[in-house]
């Protein structure tokens, strides 16, 4: 038995967990949450997990492998986090922590290695046709930002990217959404406008503002206050607003945030052919998955012209397992 120290880190929280790695499979054995923001650096908050899992199992544990899922750029196993004064390098992991092997990864790149540790009841497929298991695998996700990732298969085994696919240009189709570019360039001033502004969760309170400005659609009184609340997520207001309250305003802003989602899911699966699935993650799609599957996101990601056809054979999942990426970063762990 291995002893593995799995990380989901984030500007806002740290999720640690202990597995064991067996002939069977790994098993999870104690996990914990931390606020990101409470602690200088990962070192005293790993100690701190160790120290309380210890007491939780009634043993010492002393893990010989570790990854850690970071939301920022890693590179050579360093990272500087967007949002926190941490810079994470996995020698300096190792030393401190007593682990023989540290392997800091991009929280995307989690993901696509946490796609193989899913089980049926993790998925919901929007297409469900026979994968190929010689074919990349795409991997997708609009949450406070909008993340993108492959997998290439590589003899038995496979390699896992990650991309800044989020930040590519944003591409109109048509009227309505072209007035959404333009309100970006002369209402929010921005030179240039990424998918990431409008397919994420910063997009749908865009999508919202902007469709609000039109003044064909009457705000209602009650998401009003609710916006206007310190600290208000509006994407979440409006989301819910869509599916649980049938408020028209914020219907129709997740429908154009659909469509934009399914076009970008369409535009990555023309690069990739990922005929061995397209995984939509993030922590959107599983909130809104009944107007998912109404059918606005498939439409969008197949409307593609003449090579429309092409994409028919992708299979199209919707991962259901909010901690994809925890399992993802044991799993490489496990694999160091």
């Amino acid at each position: 038995m291995t002893l593995l120290l799995a990380g989901d880190i984030g500007g806002t929280k740290t999720i640690l967990q202990a597995v064991e790695s067996t002939e069977k499979g790994l098993n999870p054995i104690f996990e914990a949450k931390y606020l990101s923001q409470d602690f200088a650096d990962l070192v005293p908050i790993a100690q701190q997990f160790l120290a309380t899992a210890a007491k939780e199992v009634g043993q010492e544990l002393h893990p010989e492998k570790a990854c850690f899922a970071i939301a920022g750029p890693v590179a050579d196993d360093r990272c500087t986090l967007t949002n926190l004064s941490w810079v994470l390098d996995g020698r300096r992991l190792e030393k401190e922590l007593g682990i023989a092997k540290v392997s800091l990864i991009n929280d995307f790149a989690a993901i696509g290695y946490g796609v193989f540790g899913l089980k049926p009841e993790d998925i919901h497929s929007l297409q469900d046709v026979q994968a190929d298991k010689t074919a990349p695998i795409a991997i997708i996700g609009a949450g406070t930002g909008l993340g993108e990732g492959f997998v290439i298969p590589q003899g038995t085994g496979y390699r896992v990217f990650a991309s800044e696919g989020g930040h590519a240009d944003f591409a109109p189709r048509n009227e309505l959404e072209f007035k959404l570019l333009k309100y970006f360039h002369e209402v929010r001033k921005l030179q240039r406008v990424s998918v990431e502004r409008v397919v994420s969760g910063m997009g749908i309170a865009a999508i919202y503002e902007f469709l609000k400005s039109l003044g064909e659609i009457p705000e209602s009184s009650e998401i009003e206050e609710e916006i206007a609340k310190e600290d208000a997520d509006i994407g979440a207001i409006v989301s819910r607003g869509a599916t649980e309250k049938g408020d028209r305003l914020c219907k129709e802003t997740l429908d154009l945030f659909i469509d934009a989602y399914g076009a970008e899911a369409g535009n990555l699966a023309l690069k990739l052919l990922p005929y061995g699935g397209l995984y939509i993650a993030g922590g959107i799609a599983a909130k809104i998955l009944p107007v998912l599957r109404e059918g606005k996101f498939m439409t969008a990601f197949k409307t593609k012209g003449r090579v429309s056809p092409v994409l028919n054979n992708v299979p199209i999942h919707v991962i259901l397992n909010p901690q994809v990426g925890l399992l993802g970063a044991g799993i490489h762990a496990n694999q160091l």
